[in-house]
Parts: structure tokens; C-alpha cells; sequence
């Protein structure tokens, strides 16, 4: 049977993440250690999980709200004001989604159509551009580089853009690179969005793990409110990413949209998760979010470690200033990124991810999560840097 002939033709030609390969090779290596997984390694603060629980012994198991739950959606309003200076009404502006995966899915199919450009930066999250071309969008990549911090600017946007542009995705802080736009940065690209008329697709998942100063977001700026989607959720900061659970937030006009396409596919998020994250929220709303910042605390710890490490090791490390990954350049060594992680991972049993996975301009580069034990990452640093010693024996 010709299957080919059955499969659509734009999900048969999406490459698969190149991420997930080396998680299945390391699953079956005893004794490795992975820097690949941008997950926290925290367990789900007890709290919390104790809400799911009385949720499920109250019998709170049918389906909520196409919307997810006011008193959840409230206290987000909540958070998204006292936190990062963001006005959303709970009842028609703010829609809690099966993660910010599915709020990023609901933005692009609620904004593109067939043939739109959407700019996306790279190096960023794998999945945008598969998302954008499964929605019958284009993807057209915006480079930044690390003499520049890996940050969007007027030039480079303005070179990409082009009749068929209509969307522009801000993702920052920036996994893969860990990237931070300031208040100042973000509102020096501003003109050349409102100039263009284009809509923002802002990725804030990460946005509590900002180190060094406090996350802004281009829709508190000036006039942008009104043209931009905001995805954030629960996996990151709260350390709860087996729980599926994120939010959309954005003008009743996009949301009016959204929901349309969110009641037809998904229906409602988990009932039992929904309950949990409203005791993250209000928990966390109660005590200063002390388990976030606690978490925040000990990534940053990390952070300088493995910055300090790779850089006296002679592997240049662009300092992140957000979520919770390294982007060293591997280049010196005389390999790419995918061959350098691959020998890696044979030689000294750590797992990395190619930069290839998040762009072409950066297949010199190899990302590395600190999202695992400092224990770990001691004992990564120190394979990788025996590796990179004797590297001529595994070229």
C-alpha cells in the first residue's frame, strides 16, 4: 500500500525535532548524564499536587468551561498584572490551553493564512516553524547572532520583511540561547512592527526565569498591546510540565478566535490540572511565590557554573540572562554541533543538543540545560572538558 499517497504532503515534509533523537539514545545508556532536557528537575511543589488530589476526592472530574475555570483565569489576570504590568479581562481575554504548546498552535491558526510570512528568530524553539508551515503559514527566518546577544534589531527585521509578512514571534527569554530583550531593546524594534502593521506572537513561558532584572513584555509597551498574543503557562517556572497546562492571553477580538478553534479540537484542559494550577497561583499569591524564586534562586547558581566552566575550557558561552539553558560555541574544536554532540555522547556518555535543531546560522553551537542537579552538571563539565582535551582520539 502507497501510503505516501495518503499522508498529507506538509506533515510528511515537517522534519522531525532533532532534539528527541538524542533523548532516545541516552534513554538506553546507563550512567548518562543529559544537558538536553528543557524541563524542570524539580518535583511539582506539594501543594499543589495535594489540589489535583482533593480535586479528584471532590469529584470535580467533569469538563470545565470551553474558557478553563474563572477562579483560575482570574487569579492569571491576577499574576499577569502584579507581575508584568499586563490588563486582561478573565472572562473573555485570557483562555487556559493544554500547555503553551496548544496556545501557540491557537495563535497561529487563529492569525495565518495560507501563504502568510511569519518571522521567527533564530536560533529559537523547534517548533514554530513546523507549527507555522502545518497552518499553511511561511516561516522566514530572522538570524541574530551572539555579538549581538541573540537579539531581534531594526536592521535585521526590516531586510526580512516583505508584502506577504503578518506576524513576527518574540520569544524571549530565548530558549535555545537563553536571550533577554529590555524594556529599551524590545521597544527599539516596536517601530518597524507598528510601521509594517504586523501582529506579535509573544512566547513568555520562561519569563519568570529572568535573571538579573525583571521581565518585560512587549505587550505592556506602548500601543502594543492591542496587536499582540501572549502565551505563557505553568511547565517552567512551576516546575509542573507533565500537567499540560498553559494560557493565551490577548485582545477579546484574537481571543473571540481562538476559542472558536480551542472548543472544536480540545474542548477544555484537564479539569484536575486546571485545579492544581489555581493552587499554584494562589498559593504562590499568598506567599511572594517563594517556591518560583526559590527554584529561580538555585537555576542561577547554576548558571554562573556552567558559564564560568565552559569559558575556561576555551568554549565561548554567550552569559544567558534567562530561562535555563547554555549555548557554547563549539566551533573551535573543529566540529559542528552535531558532530560534537554526537561524539560527545559516545566518548563521555552527555547529552546535548546540536544548534542545528534551532537554525542553520547556528550549527557551530550546542545548547545545554542546567535544568538537572549541580551534582550533574560538576560531573558534565567535567567529561566535556576531558573530551575536548583528547579530541583528537574520537575526530
Amino acid at each position: 500500500m502507497n501510503y505516501d499517497k495518503f499522508i498529507n504532503k506538509t506533515v510528511r515534509d515537517v522534519k522531525p525535532s532533532g532534539i528527541r533523537k538524542f533523548f532516545d539514545i541516552v534513554a538506553e545508556m546507563p550512567d548518562a548524564i543529559s544537558l538536553g532536557v528543557g524541563e524542570p528537575d524539580f518535583v511539582t511543589p506539594w501543594e499543589i499536587r495535594d489540589a489535583a488530589i482533593k480535586s479528584i476526592q471532590k469529584g470535580y472530574t467533569a469538563y470545565t468551561s470551553n474558557w478553563g475555570l474563572l477562579p483560575l483565569r482570574e487569579e492569571i489576570s491576577e499574576y499577569l498584572k502584579t507581575l508584568f504590568s499586563l490588563k486582561y479581562d478573565p472572562k473573555n481575554e485570557i483562555l487556559v490551553t493544554i500547555g503553551a504548546s496548544e496556545a501557540i498552535d491557537l495563535s497561529l491558526r487563529t492569525v495565518v493564512e495560507a501563504g502568510d510570512e511569519v518571522l521567527v528568530p533564530e536560533p529559537s524553539y523547534v517548533s514554530y516553524m513546523p507549527n507555522i508551515a502545518l497552518v499553511g503559514g511561511v516561516a522566514v527566518g530572522v538570524e541574530t547572532d551572539m555579538a549581538h546577544g541573540f537579539k531581534l534589531t531594526r536592521e535585521a527585521l526590516e531586510k526580512k520583511i516583505t508584502p506577504k509578512t503578518k506576524a513576527i514571534i518574540v520569544p524571549y527569554p530565548n530558549n535555545p540561547t537563553g536571550a533577554v530583550m529590555t524594556k529599551q531593546e524590545l521597544e527599539e524594534i516596536i517601530p518597524v512592527i507598528k510601521k509594517h502593521d504586523l501582529v506579535v506572537i509573544s512566547d513568555e513561558i520562561y519569563a519568570e526565569l529572568t535573571y538579573g532584572g525583571r521581565h518585560v513584555s512587549i505587550a505592556s509597551l506602548g500601543g502594543m498591546r492591542e496587536r499582540t498574543l501572549v502565551i505563557s503557562g505553568f511547565s517552567k517556572a512551576f516546575a509542573m510540565t507533565g500537567w499540560r497546562v498553559g494560557y493565551l492571553a490577548a485582545p477579546k477580538e484574537f481571543m473571540t478566535a481562538a476559542v472558536k478553534i480551542h472548543q472544536y479540537t480540545i474542548m477544555c484542559a484537564s479539569t484536575m490540572s486546571q485545579h492544581a494550577a489555581l493552587a499554584a497561583m494562589s498559593t504562590g499569591r499568598k506567599n511572594g511565590y517563594a517556591a518560583v524564586k526559590e527554584m529561580c534562586e538555585k537555576y542561577d547558581m547554576r548558571r554562573r557554573f556552567l558559564v564560568s566552566a565552559f569559558n575556561e575550557m576555551g568554549l565561548e558561552c554567550f552569559e544567558p540572562r534567562g530561562a535555563f539553558y547554555v549555548f557554547p560555541y563549539v566551533g573551535s574544536t573543529g566540529m559542528s554541533g552535531d558532530e560534537f554532540a554526537e561524539k560527545l555522547l559516545r566518548a563521555q556518555k552527555v547529552a546535548v543538543v546540536p544548534g542545528s535543531s534551532f537554525g542553520d546560522n547556528t550549527k557551530d553551537f550546542v545548547r545545554c540545560s542546567y535544568a538537572t542537579s549541580m551534582n550533574n552538571l560538576v560531573v558534565a563539565a567535567g567529561r566535556i572538558k576531558e573530551f575536548i582535551g583528547g579530541a583528537g582520539t574520537h575526530i
